[in-house]
């Protein structure tokens, strides 16, 4: 049997050195015996964008990007999509085990028996411009809560972090109501636990008062679905920020405002508005072929499309849509779905797309099913925010427990001046 090494000559000096192999990967730092002169660093990998580098070790989900697998905790994502609910995905994500019926009440009891959101949040969300953007707004209300819970500063102790874990699982989406209705000029809605977690988000989204609130059947279960496909995936940009940032023991709101900070971004949180963008350009059904010709030339981009990870046909974009005809049977189909449909069977079918392989993400079938749902485009960020916030919680938690975790700094190749001296300005040309 091969040993588990591997044995690098470095040309420069000719000597062998002899690293070893654990889970396929080897120490970066073993790389830093390899020296010219003794005084030099050490030798360093340079990775831009962390392409082929693993930061951390991690049970939480496992993504096989060849094979179109998704996995929380070994379970499935199609399966806990079908059968399980948000509480009970979120409740995997954080212990590492689907709970027993008496688990999952005390988790449920927990949530519902939360703070409310604190006035002083509130008035930081309603002092926002309504058209300002909700991402900016729930960065700030994020932010917020890290002043009003100073005892979150106690990362050291697990039940203290429990405790405001989950009181972020129960603020993020109340948070987020609060700053689509402030968006609406509505007025903010109450909470009540007695809900389902969808069940409950839906009542302060889309409520008319604090009056009894009975959702859709199949709206609820098609947010929750949403929520459970966004709960976690692996060490994506905003994933690694909140590791990064609670590296240095950051508290969980603000170590999470930076999170959302990067989920902010378009090519992360904000793809699935790019979809919607390219589908109001497109028109109609009629448009797409002439749309196709140009993307194929270079002149446009197949927004929904490709991912960094994914290789294969997204395996949450196949549950979204299914949920997507569940949700237009209730609102009412409109083109853009045709379009989509359209759009994905050109794209599955035509060699230029398969030789690229441009598979279908879960961004492209979320925005249509959002907007159909009565959401703005720019709330579905948002909503990818409350899906994720357990994602993050739950890595937060694994990182800080993980005694080969310090706080985070990259390494730099420094390819500036060397040193000089200051030249007083009136001697500079």
């Amino acid at each position: 049997m091969p040993s588990e090494t591997l044995t690098i000559t470095d040309n420069r000096t000719g000597k062998t050195y002899e690293l070893p192999i654990t889970h396929e990967t080897i120490k970066a730092t073993d790389l830093r015996q390899m020296k010219t002169d003794p005084s030099d660093f050490g030798l360093m990998p340079y990775d831009p964008s962390y392409m082929n580098t693993a930061a951390c070790k991690s049970r939480i989900t496992f993504i096989d990007g060849d094979k179109g697998i998704l996995e929380y905790r070994g379970y499935p994502i199609d399966q806990l999509a079908e059968k399980a609910s948000f509480l009970e995905t979120a409740y995997l994500i954080w212990y590492g085990e689907l709970p027993n019926a008496a688990q999952l009440a005390v988790w449920t009891a927990q949530y519902a028996a939360q703070p409310p959101v604190p006035e002083m949040v509130k008035r930081v969300i309603a002092a926002f411009d309504r058209k300002a953007h909700p991402m900016a707004m729930l960065i700030s209300a994020l932010g917020a809560l890290s002043s009003v819970y100073p005892d979150a500063k106690k990362v050291g102790d697990p039940a203290n972090r429990l405790s405001h874990a989950m009181r972020l699982l129960a603020q993020v989406p109340a948070i987020s109501a609060y700053i689509y209705r402030h968006g609406q000029g509505l007025p903010m809605i109450d909470p009540d636990p007695k809900l389902s977690y969808a069940g409950n988000f839906h009542r302060m989204l889309f409520a008319k008062d604090n009056g009894p609130y009975t959702p859709d059947l199949v709206l609820e279960e098609a947010l929750d679905i949403l929520l459970i496909l966004h709960a976690d995936h692996e060490q994506n940009c905003s994933t690694s920020t909140m590791r990064l940032v609670g590296s240095s023991q950051a508290d969980p709101y603000a170590s999470m405002a930076a999170a959302a900070a990067a989920l902010y971004g378009p090519l992360h949180g904000g793809a699935n508005e790019a979809v919607l963008r390219m589908l109001e350009e497109i028109g109609s059904v009629d448009n797409i072929p002439g749309f196709i010709t140009k993307v194929k030339a270079g002149e446009g981009r197949l927004m929904g499309f490709g991912h960094r990870v994914y290789k294969n046909y997204d395996p949450r974009a196949k549950i979204i849509k299914r949920t997507a005809d569940q949700v237009f049977a209730v609102t009412g189909k409109n083109q853009k779905i045709d379009m989509a449909v359209l759009l994905e069977k050109i794209a599955l079918e035509d060699e230029y797309f398969i030789k690229r392989k441009l598979y279908p993400n879960v961004d492209f079938y979320s925005g249509i099913i959002y907007q159909a749902m009565g959401f703005p485009t720019e709330m579905f960020t948002v909503l990818f925010a409350v899906g994720r916030a357990i994602g993050w919680l739950a890595q937060w938690e694994e990182m800080l427990c993980d005694g080969d975790q310090k706080i985070g700094r990259p390494r730099q190749i420094f390819l500036g001046p060397a040193k000089r001296d200051y030249v007083a300005i009136e001697q500079r040309g």
